[in-house]
């Protein structure tokens, strides 16, 4: 059997590093509605801080115990992701939910209104990278210095061209 060549394992890492920013960016590409960062711990081990939650669009009334949701906070727009741990149906639709390393349930039920979605699945760590790149740091390294690398190679490249006559030699 063939041996891969370096261009290829290049390019096969590029697409493994890669490929968890599309779906961050572009989670219809995996079938999900949104994607978000986790900013704490009230889910570990399973979803840590840092993580991106994948999440998609259901009936609310398809919405079972055990289930993590991601919904808008009751009376605030910071949103959570918490596991369902009690359904309730007296006369409107809500949600007792819990993180699974808190203690305690959550005090106020979710309004089947809140909810954005279910959680399809998560991935590890890159939720850190996303909000780094959008710090003013982050943007300074991601944005700013390569495009100052970028026009100070070109400036360079014209310079050169511009000092050297068509024969190859100094004008």
């Amino acid at each position: 059997m063939k041996r891969p060549t370096p261009r290829t394992l290049a390019a096969i890492v590029l697409v493994v590093v890669v490929a968890p920013f599309v779906v961050f960016a572009v989670p219809q590409a995996v079938g999900a509605s949104h994607s978000y960062v986790v900013l704490s711990d009230s889910m570990s081990p399973e979803i840590r801080a840092g993580d991106v939650v994948i999440v998609d669009d259901v009936q609310v009334d398809s919405i079972e115990t055990g289930d993590v949701i991601t919904y808008e906070r009751p009376g605030g727009s910071q949103l959570v992701t918490h596991r369902v741990i009690e359904v309730r149906d007296d006369g409107a639709l809500s949600f007792r939910t819990k993180g699974d390393a808190n203690e305690d349930p959550d005090p106020t039920p979710v309004p089947a209104g809140n909810v954005v979605g279910v959680v399809l699945f998560h991935v590890p760590l890159i939720g850190h990278v996303i909000s780094f790149a959008g710090s003013d740091l982050g943007i300074v390294a991601f944005v700013i210095l390569p495009a100052v690398g970028l026009a100070v190679g070109e400036l360079y490249d014209l310079y050169k061209e511009a000092t050297v006559d068509s024969d190859g030699g100094e004008p």
